[in-house]
C-alpha cells in the first residue's frame, strides 16, 4: 500500500527539469455593470490586477510550491516581459532558470480580463511568435538541460507550441532521459504526437486525444480505445487522460485501464491546472510513486487548483488534506494555508452580513483554557477565524524544542472544533497583516492581557470593531504542560 503521508513530507528532497514555453500570465480583474456606448462590448471597471509566471514557468512554480527543486530551461525575448520574468524566477529560491535569451521574438505574455463578481473570462488578449526557435537556440536549451539532467529525478516537457520544444530538442531529452533511466512526462501540443516517441507519461486532455488519434474520446471505452493507440504511437508506458469534471484515465501498458472521479469543489478558474498536474506526476514518479499513486495525487492537486483564481500553485498541506481519508478532508475545509482564499472568503461573509471574530495563538498543546477561550469567542460572533502561528513563529515566540506539534496537526485539532470557523497560518511573529486582511469586527483575547496589550487593538477599534478579554480557566497552561511532561519523561 502506497504510503502517501510518508511520500508527501520526503517531496522536498526531489529535483526536476522543467522545460518548456514560458509565458507572463497577467490576470486584470473588475466588474462589469454597463455596456460600452462606443460599441456592444461590456466595459469592465478594473478592481485589481495581478501578475505571475505562467506557461511552463507555472509547472516550475507549482513544483517549488511544493518544496520540490526545480531546474527550469527556456527562451525569453529581449523585452520587458522578459525581464519580469528573469526576476520574477531569480526570487524563487528552488526554481535555477536556465533561461535562453532570444531577441528575434517577444516573450510569450496572456493578459486575461475577468469579472469578479461571475467568475468568468471575458477576453484574452496575447502577444506572442508561435514559431520554432532557430539552431543556436536550440542548441542551447539541449546544453542547459543535458548538463542538469544528472541533478533530477524526473523530466517534464511542457509544450505549449510556441516554439520551444521542437522536435530536435524534444529528441535530445528524450533519449538522453531514457538512457539515465529518468522518466519523462510530457504535457503535449498539437496534432504529430509521434515527436514524444519513448516519453515515459504523456497526459493530454479529452479534445487533444481526439485530435491526436482521430477518434471519438466521449465515452470511457471511447477514451481507452483512443489512448491505448496514442500510447502504441508513442510507445510510452502509459497515457493519462485529463477529463475535466469527469475525473480522469490511466492507461498503463499490459495493465487494465484506472478512473478516478474529479474531487466535488467549486471551479473558480481552470488556467493552469495542466502544469499543477503535470508538475506533481513528475515529483511523484520520481518518488518512486508508480503511475496510480501519481495519478491520484494529480487529481487531487488538480482539485485544489480549480478552486483559486488565477495561475495557482499547490502546497504540501493542500495536497495532503486533499488526499488523506474523510476526517482529515472534514477539517480542510477550515483550514487556509493559502491566503489568496481568505478574501473570498471574508469577502461572502460579509456579503451575508455575518460578524467575524477572530482570536489567535499557537495552540501548541490543545487544553481546557484554549477551548474555553475558543467557545467564548464564538459567542461573540457569527463567524470565528483562528490565527495560528507557523511552525517558524512558534520557535521565534516560546524557542527550541517548540513546537511540539506542526502546524497542520495544530490547525486541525482546531479546525475539529464546533467554535472555530476558519483556520488560517501566518508566518509572522504578530498578526498584525493577518488581522488587516480579516478586519474583523470583534477581535478576542485571552483575560491575561490587558487591553493595552492586545496585538491588533488600534487597527480593529479605527475600522469599527471591539476588542473583547474573556477570562480564562485557572491551571492550564500549554508551556507548564510540555514543562511536566519532559520532567516527566527524565524520571
Amino acid at each position: 500500500m502506497f504510503d502517501f503521508d510518508k511520500e508527501l513530507a520526503d517531496l522536498p528532497r526531489q529535483t526536476v527539469l522543467c522545460i518548456g514555453d514560458l509565458m507572463l500570465d497577467d490576470f486584470v480583474y473588475g466588474e462589469v455593470t454597463r455596456i460600452s456606448p462606443e460599441a456592444p462590448a461590456p466595459v469592465l471597471a478594473v478592481q485589481r490586477s495581478e501578475t505571475n509566471i505562467g506557461g511552463a514557468g507555472n509547472v516550475a512554480r507549482n513544483l517549488a510550491s511544493l518544496g520540490v527543486r526545480c531546474i527550469f530551461v527556456g527562451v525569453i525575448g529581449e523585452d520587458d516581459a522578459g525581464r519580469a520574468l528573469t526576476a520574477a524566477l531569480k526570487a524563487e529560491s528552488l526554481i535555477d532558470a536556465r533561461l535562453v535569451p532570444d531577441a528575434s521574438r517577444p516573450t510569450t505574455r496572456k493578459v486575461r480580463f475577468v469579472s469578479e463578481h461571475y467568475s468568468t473570462h471575458l477576453l484574452r488578449a496575447d502577444w506572442e511568435l508561435a514559431k520554432p526557435v532557430g539552431k543556436d537556440k536550440e542548441q542551447a536549451l539541449i546544453e542547459h538541460a543535458l548538463q542538469a539532467l544528472p541533478r533530477v529525478g524526473a523530466v517534464i516537457l511542457s509544450d505549449y507550441a510556441k516554439g520551444v520544444l521542437t522536435p530536435r530538442v524534444i529528441r535530445a531529452v528524450i533519449d538522453a532521459a531514457n538512457k539515465a533511466k529518468k522518466p519523462v512526462i510530457v504535457d503535449p501540443k498539437g496534432m504529430d504526437y509521434s515527436i514524444y516517441r519513448g516519453a515515459t507519461l504523456i497526459t493530454p486532455n479529452r479534445q487533444e486525444l481526439a485530435a491526436a488519434t482521430h477518434k471519438r474520446a466521449d465515452s470511457e471505452a471511447e477514451i481507452v480505445a483512443a489512448a491505448e493507440e496514442l500510447r502504441r504511437l508513442v510507445e510510452s508506458n502509459a497515457v493519462l487522460v485529463t477529463r475535466s469534471e469527469d475525473g480522469m484515465t490511466l492507461l498503463m501498458k499490459s495493465e487494465e485501464p484506472v478512473h478516478v472521479a474529479a474531487y466535488p469543489v467549486k471551479v473558480r478558474d481552470v488556467s493552469g491546472a495542466g502544469d499543477t498536474v503535470a508538475a506533481v506526476l513528475a515529483v511523484m514518479l520520481a518518488a518512486k510513486a508508480g503511475f496510480e499513486p501519481a495519478m491520484r495525487a494529480a487529481n487531487a492537486a488538480a482539485a485544489v487548483a480549480v478552486s483559486k483564481r488565477g495561475t495557482a500553485t499547490v502546497s504540501v498541506a493542500e495536497l495532503r488534506a486533499r488526499i488523506l481519508p474523510a476526517a482529515s478532508l472534514a477539517a480542510e475545509e477550515k483550514v487556509l494555508f493559502d491566503w489568496s482564499l481568505l478574501d473570498e472568503r471574508m469577502k461572502e461573509w460579509r456579503r451575508q452580513g455575518l460578524r467575524i471574530g477572530f482570536t489567535n495563538g499557537c495552540f501548541d498543546l490543545l487544553h481546557p483554557g484554549h477551548v474555553k477561550v475558543l467557545t467564548a469567542a464564538r459567542a461573540l460572533c457569527d463567524r470565528l477565524v483562528v490565527g495560528l502561528n507557523s511552525d517558524s513563529s512558534v520557535k521565534k515566540l516560546k524557542g527550541e524544542g517548540r513546537p511540539v506539534q506542526d502546524a497542520h496537526a495544530r490547525a486541525e485539532v482546531l479546525a475539529a472544533l464546533e467554535s472555530v470557523d476558519l483556520v488560517v497560518v501566518f508566518e509572522e511573529d504578530m498578526p498584525l497583516k493577518l488581522i488587516a486582511r480579516v478586519r474583523p469586527k470583534t477581535l478576542i483575547k485571552g483575560g491575561d492581557y490587558r487591553l493595552d496589550q492586545v496585538v491588533g487593538r488600534e487597527q480593529v477599534e479605527a475600522d469599527g470593531g471591539e476588542v473583547v478579554l474573556v477570562d480564562l480557566v485557572p491551571g492550564f497552561s500549554t508551556t507548564e504542560l510540555v514543562k511536566r511532561s519532559r520532567t516527566a519523561a527524565k524520571l
